[in-house]
């Protein structure tokens, strides 16, 4: 059964003291590499782009931007990846969240269904078990617990709030407003909004995603119906009537998505969630950077973005300074 976040009641939104303005953050997926073509493997470990971690850090830190480093079980049992994000939090604002890839986080019991990969969807004993498994592992990696969560491939459940809960966490990262990944036995978040959101001990921080064009106001709903007229979405976005614009370098054009800021910050969105992963820091492990002009561009997408945010008053804001003004 496909898992659909219940939409937040407006006690549950998070409002935003005035003093913290508005602002973006950015959440990094440091994972292993893997063909995402392929079939899923717990064979597939390797953690050979981390080597380019330190340069991709280095570039926001003298921007004053923090990472929220979301690691997996590759990483952390990484000695040489250990090492890299140990000096990455030194920078005093970046910090280490978790990220959990069910198919290569032990406790194994049996070779994962597609719909598996999902931890969302795995027996509750099980998905508490390779959750609890991973947080102790990073606490005992890097001298303190994980305040920050992410499923690997958004792939939260009916369980998984209060199972972060139970173990501590203070902020999840795992929603994708306006993608739907039912297809392949994952969670549908159509019809999901960018703003943050309060469940249960959790706060939810969306992946910012920002529907454009003159006929907006559709938003997810719209986008889902035009999903069953064959090239709809396409005619759609090159009238400029409605486009779906995630806030990431990934296969999104800089173009687009200064106009998606440009819309929610008119909008009144007052946290901009944005992400990469950290496979594309080198050619050739990610569709989205599969060369050196690649990479150029993916770095250029950064500093235009960045940018923007200066141009506009809108400052980073650290996992601690979000927690603060959560209070």
């Amino acid at each position: 059964m496909t898992y659909r976040p219940p939409q937040p009641t407006e006690a549950q939104r998070v409002i935003w003291p005035d003093e913290f303005g508005t602002r973006f953050t950015v959440f990094v997926d440091v994972e292993e590499e893997f063909d995402w073509r392929a079939p899923l493997s717990p064979r597939n470990r390797a953690t050979t782009a981390m080597a380019a971690f330190p340069d991709a850090h280095r570039r926001f830190a003298d921007r004053g931007v923090a990472l929220n480093c979301m690691i997996d079980h590759p990483i952390v049992t990484d000695p040489a990846s250990v090492a890299i994000l140990s000096r990455v939090v030194e920078d005093g604002r970046s910090e280490i969240g978790t990220q959990l890839h069910a198919w290569v986080n032990p406790p194994f019991e049996a070779p994962l269904a597609a719909a598996e990969s999902y931890a969302g969807n795995l027996p509750l004993a099980l998905e508490a078990a390779k959750l609890e498994t991973l947080t102790t592992m990073i606490a005992a990696a890097f001298g303190t617990s994980p305040r920050a969560y992410r499923a690997g491939r958004y792939g939260i459940g009916p369980n998984s709030f209060e199972l972060l809960a139970s173990l501590d966490y203070r902020i999840d990262s795992s929603v994708r407003p306006g993608y739907d990944y039912s297809a392949d036995g994952g969670p549908d978040f159509t019809m999901a909004k960018a703003a943050a959101f309060r469940s249960g001990g959790i706060v939810e921080l969306p992946l910012t995603t920002v529907f454009t064009g003159h006929a907006r106001r559709g938003g997810g709903g719209l986008y889902r119906a035009l999903g069953h007229v064959p090239n709809a979405r396409g005619l759609f976005a090159r009238a400029r009537l409605l486009s779906r614009i995630a806030l990431t370098p990934e296969d999104m054009p800089i173009a687009a998505a200064l106009e998606a800021v440009a819309v929610a910050a008119g909008e009144g969105l007052r946290l901009f969630n944005l992400s990469f992963h950290s496979p594309s820091l080198m050619p050739g492990h990610t569709p989205y950077v599969r060369d050196a002009a690649d990479l150029r561009r993916f770095h250029h997408w950064w500093t235009t973005m960045l940018n923007a945010f200066d141009r506009r008053g809108i400052r980073n804001a650290s996992l601690d300074e979000i927690l603060t003004a959560l209070g």
